[in-house]
């Protein structure tokens, strides 16, 4: 099992997992849930159900964020294997009513897409953004777009902004300017951390870097998947900031901290 993330209506505390049977094949897994209202007492976990009842056949992808009009979006890997598409839901809970979002995938071998591991934001004229990494190679950043709240999709386009072909994290400011975090070398390495700025949402012309080499520590242990650097990057806006957590060599998790009035 793996995290697949948090989610709140205010009052009911969601928690995501991630279920991987080792009999399935080609590898694959499917997303339950469990709920509580003090975050010491929790229910059982279930399947998370789509539009029809059913449980839903795939891993949900951690960036969950509701637009304005209280949908909730976020992206599936789909099975059989590892398909991204992206869902939305109007239950405010998120754990039931998934609907997947139409969408033509790129060309790819295998049972795993060439879009992976996406985020979203938003652009100020109502356009969803959702960026993906690349699995085929590119080294960029892939984005698809939506005009319709998530039920239709154009396919993912190579942009321009470097990245590492790793997890990367997106979203908007308070004041609607767009923002992607990831490391944009243009090859594995993964640092610096950077934190790139939009404000139409097409042009990133402002970024800051969040770590460098010279604030990275030794890794300390060698091990199968092992990569120093700084990986898998989430944010979330709360208490006048963007918090930005991430690990460090795949070894720490750590948690930067930028004060909103400082970001606008």
């Amino acid at each position: 099992m793996t995290s697949g993330g948090w989610w709140s209506d205010g009052d009911t505390l969601v928690a995501f997992i991630n279920v991987w049977p080792t009999q399935l094949s080609p590898k694959a897994g499917h997303t339950e849930h469990a709920i509580s209202r003090d975050g010491l007492n929790w229910s059982s976990f279930k399947p998370v159900t789509d539009a029809t009842g059913l449980p839903l056949r795939g891993i949900i992808e951690q960036d969950l964020k509701a637009l304005p009009s209280g949908r909730i979006l976020t992206a599936f890997h789909r099975q059989p294997g590892l398909i991204a598409t992206p869902y939305y839901t109007d239950d405010p809970l998120a754990i039931s009513g998934w609907h997947a979002g139409k969408i033509n995938n790129l060309p790819h071998k295998g049972s795993i897409s060439r879009e992976l591991e996406p985020s979203w934001f938003r652009t100020p004229d109502g356009e969803i953004v959702m960026t993906f990494r690349d699995q085929a190679g590119s080294f960029k950043v892939l984005a698809a777009k939506s005009k319709d709240n998530g039920e239709s999709w154009t396919s993912a386009q190579v942009t321009n902004i470097p990245d590492s072909r790793a997890k990367q994290s997106a979203g908007n400011l308070p004041d609607g300017s767009a923002f992607i975090v990831n490391n944009p070398t243009g090859n594995k390495t993964r640092l610096p951390l950077v934190i790139m700025f939009s404000d139409n949402g097409e042009m990133f012309n402002r970024a800051m870097v969040l770590r460098g080499q010279d604030q990275l520590p030794p890794m300390l242990f060698e091990g199968k998947y092992k990569r120093i650097g700084y990986s898998y990057p989430k944010s979330y806006i709360w208490n006048n900031a963007l918090w930005v957590s991430y690990a460090v060599n795949k070894e720490d998790i750590a948690v930067t901290r930028l004060a909103l009035d400082q970001l606008q």
